[in-house]
């Protein structure tokens, strides 16, 4: 069992419980997916950029993942319905408690003038997004390996619909938040 799950577990649900006053235990929040997005804005030049951005996300998250297409044509873009313009991985279960883990202790703390994340970032239902503008601060990527620089969006989806909760919930795993 991952480590940041028996501390959910063990440490968080009778915190979060006796802080908000839920004695039922489904209704409290937990985690429920992370989604890690790229959106690759030069693969229609060169195609090679969604292979390797599909490479590189596949060795950070330890799953392989699914083309993001076009839904509409733009032709100011040169862009038709379909093209693949972006790739995204849907993490569940003991692979979603590993990612944030490496997330929390080991990428964030990577990246250059760190001071923290925005804790506004939410999206007014509990889920929590941020962006990572490259994806050298993951350490199973070598830096000789990338041939192109390319951010990422991060996603955590939470069960419940209040954004005081899962601020709660995110900082008890230990998410660096900005100090206010």
């Amino acid at each position: 069992m991952s480590r940041l799950k028996t501390k959910y577990e063990q440490e968080i649900l009778p915190q979060l419980s006796e802080k908000f006053g839920i004695d039922n235990a489904m209704r409290l929040p937990r985690l429920r997916k992370i989604v890690v997005n790229r959106g690759i804005g030069k693969a229609l030049e060169n195609k090679k950029r969604i292979q390797a951005a599909t490479e590189e996300l596949a060795l950070i998250t330890g799953q392989k993942p699914v083309p993001t297409r076009a839904k509409k044509s733009v032709a100011n873009f040169h862009l038709r319905e379909g093209n693949a313009i972006g790739c995204k991985v849907t993490l569940r279960g003991v692979r979603m408690y590993e990612f944030l883990d490496r997330l929390i202790s080991v990428v964030l703390p990577r990246v250059r003038d760190f001071r923290g994340v925005s804790s506004t970032a939410f999206d007014g239902r509990g889920n929590f997004s941020m962006g990572l503008t490259d994806q050298l601060v993951f350490p199973e990527l070598r830096i000789d390996d990338v041939e192109f620089l390319q951010g990422m969006n991060i996603c955590i989806t939470t069960s419940n619909s209040d954004d005081e909760k899962s601020l709660f919930l995110l900082s008890q795993f230990g998410f660096p938040f900005r100090k206010k």
